[in-house]
């Protein structure tokens, strides 16, 4: 099905957003100034109203967050506290609603390149709104709270004011997220446009997003133990178990997220990369699903995961008319997992690891087979070696991962130098994995002869077959991927190329060459991660020329990043590139450790199991 152009919809709604902005190149560093003005103000309002109700039901004078958080204690929120189950709902409604415009988002990046600027693209509204939603829920969290301590683990704000832990760690996970996009602008002056989803302050926004379900456990820990409403109105334990498999099926969306150019199709970075984004997942996600929930965690935390994000790539897909995104199975993962608990959930640390063991052999076998039918790109027998090796450092930092933040939840968190030991041995084994997969190198003295045949000829709509003759033949000795990828001419095209001999390739299916689209064949062969142009269009806005596709040619094999990220400014210092992303790096971690100190201080002074009615609120003030 994929060798074929696929098309895109909302032309009509990105047109209006455009306003006319269509007619003039689109910019290629940071946004107009007026935007810049509208979103500052908007976003000033919107903290603005929101800081004043925080004041107003402080001080008495505004109610109504009283009676949202009354209404949601005997609603969807039964048996916690409402200054836990209104933040909740909200931020679980404003992560569906940021995880639909993330994936929206791509999706017309891929098919119709850059923004006519930041308010001209309509995806970026349910992302702004989603993200505000979340830094909302967590305010409300922390403002809630009125004459009680929101139990032991609170921290104090003021002399009779305490904000529960989650709270304030769910409002920094918000905000962290919300400064990705005033950091993008300024990133884009600086650098240019890096039209790739793992772009430094864009990872800021998919981090924020999705750790943030870490917090709303946390808050979810806190609420139980502090509530002490009747008996009658406790939720029966299938409701608690399906609360708990919602969130932890939303931190296996959020840790997923990270792997959605694999799932579009149009990877700019080493495929290794997917079974280790896949395997941290699973193992971080499954096994806490598995410990926290309780038996079958692990599998109701992968239906809701398919229910949710199944349902963004509808609704994204055939429902608007943009891009499908193929979704990992996990299935395979989640029973592993579920069967290694039969033997090892009382001990939960080994079943961490062994999970991630587990995930980064069999299941990293049963990803390797749903790619074949479910990935534009399928896995292929050059990445097994190295491909396992990544699942496996994945798998298991996220299992252990998985397990304490589970045992914490349930105040049965490791001693503390042995968990401080745990969580930063597997943040080294994922950065070393990581860096790992950075490693590339680009062929020098290698070109490609490509000879075009015409299906289509007119200019405004020519397509053609190819033939591609590497030189030297041995460039490529069973690659990854060796294929013709087309896009941003508004739809995208991905076809692996058929090879005839050594060295020699041919498609099966005629590519678009004209218009804005930008065609190229990509190699992809060990940690050579090359491409070379076919058709580029003219790009006044960053002074290119187009690159025309005649009949035949022979071009150097470069760097794919030249070509896909065309936008990226020369000339500026390495240095400051560094610096800059030492910076986003640094907020990252800061995230991070704030989110293990949660987690640990919870399971420290929250030890013992939530009971039924919980323990009385201790009062503060007068």
């Amino acid at each position: 099905m994929w060798d074929r152009v696929t098309n895109t919809g909302s032309e009509v709604a990105l047109a209006l957003a455009a306003r006319g902005a269509a007619q003039e190149p689109k910019p290629a560093g940071g946004a107009a100034l007026d935007q810049i003005l509208i979103a500052t103000g908007g976003a000033a309002v919107l903290t603005a109203v929101l800081l004043l109700f925080g004041w107003g039901h402080r001080t008495g004078r505004i109610t109504v967050l009283t009676q949202l958080a009354d209404l949601s204690e005997r609603g969807p929120g039964r048996g916690l506290p409402g200054w836990a189950s209104l933040p909740i709902i909200v931020a679980l409604v404003s992560l569906i609603t940021a995880l639909l415009g993330m994936y929206w988002d791509i999706s017309l990046h891929i098919s119709h390149g850059r923004d006519e600027g930041p308010l001209a693209n309509i995806a970026h509204y349910p992302i702004l709104i989603g993200l505000f939603g979340i830094f909302t829920a967590g305010v409300l969290a922390v403002a809630l709270p009125k004459g009680v301590r929101p139990g032991r683990a609170s921290v104090r704000v003021t002399r009779d004011w305490y904000a529960p832990a989650g709270g304030v760690l769910l409002a920094g996970a918000g905000f962290y997220a919300l400064l990705g996009f005033p950091l993008d602008d300024v990133w884009h002056r600086i650098f240019g446009q890096d039209v790739t989803l793992w772009g430094p302050t864009h990872l800021m926004l998919i981090g924020g997003a999705g750790l943030s379900l870490v917090a709303m456990m946390i808050l979810e820990r806190e609420g139980r133990r502090a509530y002490d409403g009747p008996a009658d109105a406790e939720p029966p334990g299938w409701a608690r178990y399906v609360r708990r498999g919602m969130h932890a099926g939303g931190l296996l969306i959020g840790l997923s997220v990270f792997q959605a150019e694999f799932d579009f199709g149009v990877p700019q970075f080493r495929v290794v990369f997917q079974p280790l984004l896949i395997a941290l997942a699973a193992g971080c996600a499954l096994v806490a699903a598995r410990l926290w929930v309780g038996r079958g965690g692990a599998l109701f935390a992968v239906v809701f995961y398919m229910l949710v994000r199944g349902g963004v790539s509808v609704f994204v897909g055939p429902v608007i008319g943009e891009l499908w995104a193929s979704v990992p199975l996990y299935l395979a993962e989640a029973l592993l997992i579920e069967l290694a608990a039969l033997f090892l959930a009382r001990r939960p640390l080994l079943l961490g690891a062994v999970g991630g063991v587990l995930v980064g052999t069999a299941g990293f076998a049963a990803e390797f087979a749903w790619t074949q039918v479910a990935y534009k790109l399928p896995w292929a027998g050059d990445m097994v070696p190295e491909g396992v090796l990544m699942a496996l450092a994945g798998g298991v930092a996220g299992g252990l991962c998985g397990a304490m933040l589970a045992e914490g939840l349930e105040g049965r968190m490791p001693r503390p130098a042995l968990a401080r030991g745990l969580f930063a041995a597997s943040l080294v084994g994922v950065s070393v994995a990581v860096a790992n997969g950075l490693v590339i190198n680009v062929p020098r003295e290698q070109k490609a002869t490509v000879t075009l045949l015409d299906v289509r000829g007119d200019a405004g709509n020519r397509t053609a077959h190819a033939r591609v003759v590497l030189d030297p033949r041995d460039a490529a000795d069973d690659p990854a991927w060796i294929a013709i990828t087309a896009w941003q001419g508004r739809g995208l095209h991905v076809e692996p190329l058929v090879r005839e001999a050594e060295g020699v390739y041919r498609t099966s299916a005629p590519m678009p060459l004209h218009g804005q689209w930008k065609t190229l064949v990509r190699l992809h062969d060990g940690r050579t991660l090359a491409g070379v142009p076919i058709y580029l269009p003219a790009d006044p806005a960053i002074g290119a020329r187009e690159l025309p596709a005649t009949d035949s040619f022979t071009r150097d094999v470069q760097s794919e990043k030249r070509i896909l990220q065309r936008e990226l400014k020369s000339g500026v210092p390495g240095w400051l590139w560094l610096a800059a992303s030492s910076v986003v790096l640094f907020c990252t971690l800061v995230l991070l450790v704030a989110l293990g100190w949660g987690v640990a201080r919870v399971a420290r002074l929250l030890p013992e199991p939530a009971r039924v009615g919980g323990a009385p609120r201790e009062r503060v003030g007068t």
